[in-house]
This record gives structure tokens, sequence and C-alpha cells, in this order.
């Protein structure tokens, strides 16, 4: 076995000593008359990050699919006298992407920082979800990822400093039951945006990336089928396990989830720092190493989350 092949101790866990600043010590610290692009921005995590980076004096564009809260949200900031612009956006499609891009860019010139944010969550048994239900949480899950990456890098490296955050989930660190789909894309977004970052660094790009890991959240993302297409929504009747998990996790993000605003917060000072992963909830950091601890020394999988 080859040195780099062995499995690290609990001390240097592989998902936990990635340098915080793996591309570099140049950071954004002054966001103001600058611009940043947020998806998912009518409601939850994204709403609250478009409000906060807003208030630091950056010219926000959000998107978001769902138009109504869309034109309240954009109407909100408007009103407290913010530069704000809103695109209705499917984020499952590269010509949205490509559109959003371009509506930015004609609104307010080079782009600064970008969150790709929006999500969706569908359950049941992995054997019984259909095919639709896999395509959309993926399309909006990690697709639009994937757009935004290959529409916004080239952007943020023009301008000549940036940041990126892609949204993954502690669903992306350790799988949960009952949500493959959901598995699979944040799963997908933490890989994604660890190959971005290595290839960063290797082109010792100025631009800054980082993967968000919340934990509970108080959003409405169980209840994200508000937004699914008819056509796929058809083809999903409601399974005891998808009502089980309604009930179980909405209440969980209703009553103990952190407040957007924190995670709001806690994105701020990642850009500010060039922090690589933002876990909301520092306990995961002991269920990451029993995990990997697992894989080395038992080949085992573990089943709980208690740290």
């Amino acid at each position: 076995m080859l040195p780099s092949e062995r499995c690290p101790s609990h001390r240097a866990s592989p998902l936990l000593s990635m340098e915080a600043h793996i591309h570099g010590e140049i950071s954004m610290q002054d966001f103001k008359g600058k611009t940043a692009v947020v998806t998912g921005a009518a409601s939850g995590i994204g709403k609250a990050v478009a409000t906060r980076l807003a208030a630091e004096g950056m010219n926000v564009v959000l998107a978001d699919i769902e138009v109504p809260a869309l034109d309240a949200a954009v109407g909100g900031l408007a009103a407290k006298g913010h530069r704000v612009v809103g695109v209705p956006t499917d984020v499952s499609k590269a010509e949205a992407i490509e559109h959003l891009a371009r509506m930015a860019t004609k609104e307010f010139g080079a782009i600064h920082l970008v969150h790709n944010n929006a999500g969706v969550v569908t359950a049941g048994r992995a054997e019984t979800l259909s095919v639709a239900d896999y395509e959309w949480v993926l399309g909006v899950d990690l697709w639009s990822v994937i757009h935004g990456v290959r529409t916004f890098l080239p952007l943020l490296e023009a301008s000549g400093e940036g940041h990126m955050i892609n949204t993954a989930s502690t669903a992306g660190l350790m799988a949960s039951p009952n949500i493959a789909p959901y598995n699979i894309a944040k799963f997908g977004v933490v890989a994604l945006t660890e190959t971005v970052a290595r290839e960063l660094e290797m082109r010792n790009s100025p631009i800054g990336v980082s993967v968000l890991c919340p934990g509970a959240i108080n959003t409405q993302i169980v209840f994200s089928d508000r937004n699914r297409p008819d056509a796929s929504a058809a083809l999903h009747p409601n399974s005891v396990e998808e009502e089980q998990f309604k009930k179980r996790a909405g209440g969980l993000l209703a009553n103990q989830g952190l407040a957007p605003e924190a995670v709001a917060e806690m994105i701020v000072n990642a850009v500010r720092s060039k922090q690589f992963w933002i876990l909301t909830h520092t306990d995961w950091k002991r269920v990451m190493r029993r995990r990997v601890e697992a894989m080395c020394e038992t080949d085992s999988l573990i089943t709980d989350f208690g740290g």
C-alpha cells in the first residue's frame, strides 16, 4: 500500500483537513458596489443570503422559479433602497442559467459572487421512487450547480476577483434513508465543488469557492413539491415514506432549525476568509470522523448520526 492510500487517523480526516484557504490567500473583503447572483432566492437560505448581501451594499440578482415569492422578495429589498433585480429561472435548464447570467451582466456588469443554492427534495424508498422523481431532484439540486459552474465561473474569473458558494447538505456527507435522489445530488455537489477548488488552485486563480453543508435549517424545503412540474407531479403519488418524512422533517426544521439569517452570516464570513467547508452545525464534524474511522478500521457503515 502506498502512503497516499493509507486510511488517515482521526486527526487527519480527509473530509476535515482540506485547507480552508485551498486556492491562496486572496479573498473578497469588500462587497460594496459589487454584484451577486443568488438562486433559490425567493425563500429560505437564498432569500436570507440575498438580503445579507444587499445590506453589504452589493447589487443582487435574485433567481427563483416561484414567481410570486420572487417578486415579493425583490420588492421588499427594493423598497429599502437596495439595487436588486429578479429573474424567474428554472435552474435545472442550462439555457435558463445562461439567460440569468446575461440578465445579470446587462443590469450590473461584472459579476463577483454567485450562490448556487436552489434545492428541492422528495421522499420514498430508493427502488419505488420514479425516474421522474430522480430527474426532478437531480435537475434542481445537482444539474443547476453544474450549469452554474459552467456559466458563471468564467465570468467570475473575468472580473478578476470573486467567490462561488454551492449549497450541498449534510446529506452530501452522509446519506439518510428515504431521500436517495437528494443524497445523490448533494454528494455530487460536494464532489463538484472539491474538484473546482482544486482546479482553481492548480491555475492560481484568485476566485474562491465554498461548499455549504447545512444541517437542520428553518426553511420550507420539505414542502418543495409545491414547485414541482405538473407532468412530473402526476407521476408521484404521495407515499407513506413521504408523508412520514414531511411530518418528521417539517416539524424538526420548524421547531429546531437554525434561522436562515444565521446561515447567511456564516456565508459572508466564509467568503471573507476564503473558507471551503461551511458546516452550519459543528457536531457534524464528529459524525464525519466516525464515518471515516468506521470505513478505515472496520470496513463498516455507520447507521446513526450521533456525535
